[in-house]
């Protein structure tokens, strides 16, 4: 019990056990498996390509997946139409990591498992804050400034908002936005937005862009910037407003 209050304090992930039987194949698999990179953070700073799954199941063991979409596709062959479903689904930590990701199958349930495991290979983290002028409570309830995403003809605007707000935002934004750790913004779409891939992909284009810009120090200390994974002390009294 102790052990887990310092790494809450220190603001460290809680981490699985190894699988014992995965042999990894990639550098960054490897690093990972003999204990050398213990966080997603570290992970995403070496720059290596993640392209083992397991990888995310060790650094991220609490992960949840959200189903956003199930699209049937049809194709007419020689020996007759051909039936195949495409699924889109989203990851994500609820504090600071979140994924998308896509698969094809002739079955829904393999092709589920095949597009949560291409969402944990896509795996960005984002950053967070308190970017509302209207909010000086210095926690890291939403995102720093406001951003833009773009996917075929969504566009997407998301803006920082007060403590308490919630999320107003569409169903699918709010479902990527939720398990992205985000619990306060504003946002505004345009172009077909019930085209629910376009729309999917848009919102993480923006969260995407969170971790792309740099800051300056004063600047993160004015709007308490964190990247990723936020301390325990942080997300419970979060959860405590969202109440």
């Amino acid at each position: 019990m102790a052990e887990e209050k310092v790494e809450e304090k220190a603001g460290a992930a809680p981490q699985a056990e190894t699988p014992i039987d995965w042999v990894p194949r990639t550098r960054l698999g490897k690093l990972v498996r003999e204990g050398k990179i213990t966080n997603m953070s570290d992970a995403i700073k070496t720059g290596l390509p993640i392209k083992e799954p397991e990888i995310i199941d060790i650094l991220l063991p609490n992960l949840e997946d959200e189903i956003l979409d199930v699209n049937m596709v049809q194709r007419m062959t020689d020996s007759g139409r051909r039936v195949k479903f495409v699924i889109t689904v989203a990851v994500g930590n609820r504090n600071g990591y979140v994924g998308l990701g896509q698969a094809k199958g002739k079955e829904v349930g393999a092709s589920i498992r095949k597009a949560i495991e291409n969402a944990k290979l896509n795996i960005i983290e984002i950053k967070r804050g308190c970017g509302s002028w209207e909010c000086t409570c210095g926690k890291p309830h939403t995102i720093p400034f406001t951003v833009k995403g773009k996917s075929g003809s969504v566009e997407v605007t998301i803006k920082p908002a007060p403590r308490g707000v919630g999320l107003a935002v569409g169903e699918i934004a709010k479902k990527i936005l939720g398990l992205a750790g985000i619990n306060d913004a504003w946002g505004f779409a345009r172009g077909t937005t019930r085209t629910t891939v376009n729309y999917a992909k848009a919102v993480f284009d923006a969260l995407k862009k969170t971790s792309l810009v740099r800051l300056k120090e004063e600047e993160k200390m004015k709007l308490s910037v964190i990247s990723g994974f936020a301390a325990a002390e942080e997300t419970t009294t979060e959860k405590e407003v969202k109440q």
